[in-house]
């Protein structure tokens, strides 16, 4: 066999595909999980798959665990992005038609939960009409190779192609390993917090109880704490005007109902999203098995297809245990996003302050007098664009002493304004206004229109002031993420990467490994520190533990 560095393969349905190797023709392959794993064993290629999201998870049940990948349509979404053409099909059967000028087919809705056949689902309309489906992709891939070659930075975005591929392999094998979940642990805690389980639409006891009480508060007239408008205009009779239900607005009026609303708000809100319903829905032989969107934020951030592992509150975590004589290694960036517009802007006074653990106590002593707090509201106000309240003159401070940092996302914001679009450090694309935007925009000469035309111009400036820092920060993350996965073969093939969101990841692994573990999560960082930012003297900090439950990470 030639030397085999790049295999595109093309999954069939009953478990077959088609392939090609270097240097040879396409071949049909009827069993193509125990082809390809005899492959990978032996040399360890670049996969070329046109989408791991439909292909991974049963190569996976095959036992089939891939080192490296070129997903497809992962890579067309970020060069559709790139190229200023968001919202195009990214399937190969759409990239495949660009290429021929002809009609691109929509892509396919994603695969329900309990959907998901044995082997390799049947063609859902992304295969090519017409076409070898493997030539198909390797011309695909050609175009893909060339319009990554010809973008300014050729090198950064070849990086986040690799690193987004590379992520869609994690994203499957979280899903299919799942998250050490105690059903057990999560019962007594519903039990404790809300009260024994009722039958479907009956309130548990605690919720029923405080229902009882918020009518009381109100005269005893029967009020639906679940319902908004039922709130509003039960204060209204009370004689007061709220403009909402929402806590912050709860939260700033004087009545009895206030303290048993907020409370109730808190435990319906885990009643219906992590409730018992969810723990059937969800939790099965001792794992949350949530299904991965990579990419699902338009700064590259993940999603999740319901589950809403992005979102698990706080007093579930001690529900998240390793299983007996194992760890979990929980890894968080230290105020990652502030730290990724010291690199970005390569201000080097920003440096000088980032080279602590906590960064905002290093600006407070630096600029707000010791004024942690003052610190923090400067920097959250420079990447969100806050100017209300103290934030105004707070970041006046921060301009005045990091003028480089504050420039970089002031830029951003006036790119925005204007109606351009941004791009992270690695070259992931904040998408273009609408029409509708450049048109309400465009001065009118009536001066109430063209005052929400200003508005509407600076809200979108803060969107991309934050998408730069945002979207960068997510480039850093995957490609640690990237980086952490290769590395943990190495040291104990075991272990997983068993949870990831944004700035933290979380590895499941045997006790013993667990200090390998964490010491190959530090070179994971400073590895992808090296990527993403190549010579930045700014830290990239992470607060790694290994513990029991994932509640006593932090």
């Amino acid at each position: 066999m030639p030397d085999v560095r790049v295999v595109v393969v093309v999954p069939g349905a009953d478990g077959a595909g088609r392939a090609q190797v270097p240097g040879q023709d396409p071949v049909d392959v009827p069993d193509l999980a125990g082809w390809m794993a005899d492959l990978e064993r032996r040399h360890a290629p670049r996969w070329v798959l046109p989408s791991l999201d439909e292909a991974y998870p049963a190569l996976l049940r095959a036992g089939v665990r891939l080192g490296r990948c070129h997903d497809l349509a992962l890579v067309e979404a970020i060069l559709l992005g790139f190229e200023e053409r968001p919202g195009r099909p990214r399937n190969l059967a759409a990239a495949f038609a660009r290429l021929r000028g002809a009609t691109e087919p929509a892509d396919p809705r994603p695969v329900a939960r309990g959907e998901q056949p044995t082997l390799f689902e049947a063609d859902r309309g992304t295969t090519p009409a017409g076409a070898d489906p493997v030539l198909a992709a390797v011309e695909v891939l050609a175009d893909q190779e060339r319009r990554l070659a010809a973008t300014a930075h050729p090198d950064r975005l070849r990086l986040l192609a690799a690193a987004e591929s590379a992520g869609g392999l994690a994203a499957g094998e979280m899903t299919h390993h799942g998250l050490p979940w105690r059903v057990d642990v999560h019962m007594e805690l519903l039990a404790d917090l809300i009260g024994p389980r009722q039958a479907p639409g009956v309130r548990p006891a605690k919720l029923a109880a405080l229902a009882e009480r918020i009518s009381a508060a109100f005269g005893g007239r029967p009020i639906n704490p679940d319902s908004p408008p039922s709130i509003v205009k039960a204060f209204a009779r009370e004689g007061i005007e709220v403009s909402s239900a929402r806590a912050w607005v709860l939260r700033e009026v004087e009545h009895p109902a206030v303290a048993p609303l907020l409370e109730y708000r808190e435990l319906a809100r885990l009643w219906v999203a992590h409730g018992w319903s969810w723990l059937d829905s969800w939790v099965a032989d001792g794992r949350f098995r949530p299904e991965y969107v990579v990419g699902g934020v338009v700064s590259g951030r993940w999603a999740t297809r319901g589950g809403a592992a992005l979102q698990l509150p706080k007093s579930l975590r001690t529900a998240v245990r390793a299983d007996p004589g194992w760890s979990l290694v929980v890894a968080d960036a230290s105020q990652l996003e502030p730290r990724v517009l010291g690199a970005l802007s390569d201000d080097q006074r920003f440096a000088e302050v980032s080279s602590t653990d906590d960064l905002y106590t290093s600006l407070a002593a630096d600029a707000f007098d010791g004024d942690r707090d003052r610190a923090k509201i400067a920097m959250l106000s420079a990447m969100y664009g806050g100017t209300s309240g103290e934030a105004g003159p707070l970041l006046a401070v921060l301009r005045k002493r990091f003028p480089v940092a504050v420039e970089y996302v002031e830029q951003a914001a006036r790119a925005g304004e204007s109606g351009r679009v941004v791009r992270s450090r690695l070259g992931r694309t904040s998408p273009p206004p609408s029409e509708a935007w450049h048109e309400r925009t465009t001065a009118s000469g009536d001066e109430e229109t063209d005052r929400a035309g200003r508005q509407a111009a600076r809200d979108w400036g803060r969107f991309t002031r934050n998408f730069v820092v945002q979207a960068s920060a997510a480039d850093w993350a995957l490609t640690m993420l990237a980086t952490l996965r290769r590395r943990l073969v190495g040291l104990a093939p075991e272990a997983g990467i068993v949870f990831f969101q944004h700035d933290e990841v979380m590895v499941h692994c045997p006790a013993e490994a667990a200090s390998g573990v964490i010491a190959e999560v530090a070179g994971a960082a400073e590895e992808a520190s090296g990527l993403v930012f190549p010579g930045s003297a700014v830290r990239f900090p992470l607060l790694t533990r290994a513990v029991e439950s994932y509640a006593d990470a932090k």
